[in-house]
């Protein structure tokens, strides 16, 4: 298996002459096999120049691009994808379900007449558009898993098991809590990481041959940047470190950051990779830097309990909001309901619990600290009764710490959301929570 970067920047491409070593074009990467399918990891204005490089070879272009979101720099790049515009080439387009649209309406919506000279449906080359949850499918010879990630977006992370290798792409992706870490457990260990959303993220990258996962912040900057859906390079280089990942590639550079300042945030994830006595090669992504995967013969299929889930948009779902905070319950309720979910409103315990017993919903949004009966004392009913014991709860919360988060999960939530969040941070949690709902 070949792998090649074309563009490894985030949110808008910077070219220039601090930007020469690591590039200024946004998200793009080449996956071939053996067999000869071509995966394409986004379409940022790197795909400008792989597209110039398939034309060149003289022959037909069957393309799988496999979209992470639909934000403008991991799409920019496809109105100008040459292949397409050939009678005779193809695209598969894979994407998340979720962003207001289908996936074909979003990049026929950056082809309008208005912004672009040739519309979507004008396009000679045959185009196949499909929208993704969470599960297993094969394309072409190639077994590939999609998993949701933390984002404010709808995005999904991909694990592409070919030629005895594993590759998965992990961009624009935050963790999902501060603290990495359970309190007593040893550190390093996969079971031993606190929130199960990280934990769930560091299985599905385990024992993978190379992992490309977005590390747009250092941990200085982080703080100021929660809930802009990116990560910093520490919380990466311990997750694969943790799931015995072989080569990182840290991606997705700050449009602010230089060649310099790269450069020595590759210097710092390095030294922590040495630290903690990981066997972990650590490199920053760079336009052009082409790797060759060796297949092993050890190699484990990911093993995943989901399968793959039906279409959330085509699904009714009905959704209980518990929150003692009235302006709170109407802004999340408010923001449900225009995701077109079927929305119900608790403004106490005892109240969500009458409403459960009358309705049964298909996930509950409840608020840790409220007056009398609070989250925790919620979770308990629901978890005693057989009719509500695997009833999905995603809990909100301003107690952040690690006693808190933790707490939580031994209560049987589904998700623990922090406060202050930002509603497409939220709106993105409940809809993940909701394409593991059994269909």
């Amino acid at each position: 298996m070949k792998i090649r970067f074309w563009g490894t920047r985030g949110s808008i491409a910077t070219p220039g002459p601090d930007t020469v070593h690591f590039g200024g074009n946004t998200s793009c990467v080449e996956l071939s096999t053996a067999a000869g399918d071509l995966f394409v990891f986004d379409c940022g204005t790197g795909a400008h120049r792989l597209a110039a490089r398939l034309m060149s070879q003289g022959r037909q272009v069957h393309a799988n691009i496999l979209l992470g979101h639909t934000h403008w720099d991991h799409i920019q790049g496809f109105p100008f994808f040459s292949p397409a515009f050939v009678k005779g080439n193809s695209a598969a387009i894979y994407g998340p379900e979720g962003s207001r649209g289908s996936l074909q309406d979003v990049l026929a919506g950056q082809m309008e007449f208005t912004y672009f000279p040739i519309e979507l449906k004008q396009l000679p080359a045959t185009i196949t558009y499909h929208d993704l949850t969470e599960g297993v499918r094969d394309i072409g010879g190639a077994r590939v898993t999609t998993q949701f990630l933390n984002h404010p977006a709808m995005t999904v992370g991909y694990r592409v098991e070919a030629d005895g290798v594993a590759v998965v792409y992990l961009v624009d992706h935050e963790p999902f809590s501060d603290t990495l870490w359970r309190a007593g457990d040893e550190p390093g260990r996969i079971e031993s990481i606190l929130h199960d959303g990280d934990r769930r993220h560091a299985r599905f990258m385990a024992d993978a041959d190379l992992v490309i996962h977005d590390a747009q912040y250092t941990p200085e900057e982080y703080a100021a940047k929660k809930t802009w859906g990116h990560s910093s390079y520490d919380y990466v280089v311990q997750l694969a470190a943790a799931a015995g990942v072989r080569q990182l590639a840290l991606t997705h550079h700050d449009p602010g950051h230089d060649d310099r300042f790269v450069a020595d945030i590759e210097r710092r994830a390095r030294a922590l990779a040495a630290d903690l006595g990981a066997t972990l090669d650590v490199f920053c992504a760079y336009e052009g830097c082409e790797l060759a995967l060796e297949p092993r013969s050890a190699m484990k299929p990911f093993v995943t309990r989901v399968p793959f889930q039906a279409s959330v948009a085509r699904r009714r779902f009905h959704i209980l909001v518990v929150d003692d905070q009235p302006d709170m319950l109407t802004l999340i309720a408010r923001a449900l309901e225009d995701d077109h979910y079927q929305v119900r409103q608790a403004s106490s315990g005892p109240e969500a619990l009458r409403m459960i017993d009358d309705y049964l919903p298909d996930l509950v949004v409840l608020d840790y600290k409220m007056g009398g009966m609070d989250g925790m004392d919620v979770m308990k009913v629901l978890r005693g009764r057989r009719a509500t014991e695997a009833l999905p709860v995603l809990m909100l919360t301003a107690m952040n710490d690690e006693p808190s988060t933790r707490a939580g999960f031994d209560a049987g939530v589904s998700d623990y959301v922090t406060k202050p969040f930002s509603i497409p941070q939220l709106t993105a949690r409940v809809r993940a929570c909701l394409a593991r709902v059994p269909s």
